[in-house]
């Protein structure tokens, strides 16, 4: 796999239309530094992986290569089960939701434990 990290990372963000300055200020580095990545010629650490996967509300493993196309429905139903522990939710009811029904499920718990804090 020659560079599958910097082709996806180059891919979201071109896909969204986003600066390479926007993203590695939300990410806390230079704009070389992505630069870097997305050649190949750095690679980021693995808590970095992970936040650049949050940024593009995709999976860890789909920019690794792991998966070949955005898996939305794990990767938030993997977030409501890291987020939310204490919530009792039967995920083999919910297999008809699409990733977007998911999305808005996993925005609703959280905008709902928000108000009870």
């Amino acid at each position: 796999m020659d560079n599958i990290l910097g082709k996806r990372i180059k891919s979201l963000r071109d896909a969204k239309d986003i600066k390479q300055k926007q993203v590695a200020d939300s990410l806390g580095i230079s704009p070389y530094q992505l630069s870097r990545y997305e050649s190949g010629k750095s690679k980021p650490d693995p808590e970095l992986i992970v936040d650049i996967a949050t940024f593009f509300d995709v999976s860890a493993d789909y920019l690794l290569g792991r998966n070949a196309e955005e898996n939305k429905f794990d990767y938030y139903k993997n977030k409501i089960v890291t987020e939310f522990p204490d919530i009792d939710l039967m995920f083999h009811d919910m297999e008809s939701l699409t990733a977007e029904d998911l999305k808005e499920v996993y925005e609703f718990i959280k905008f709902k434990k928000s108000q009870n804090e």
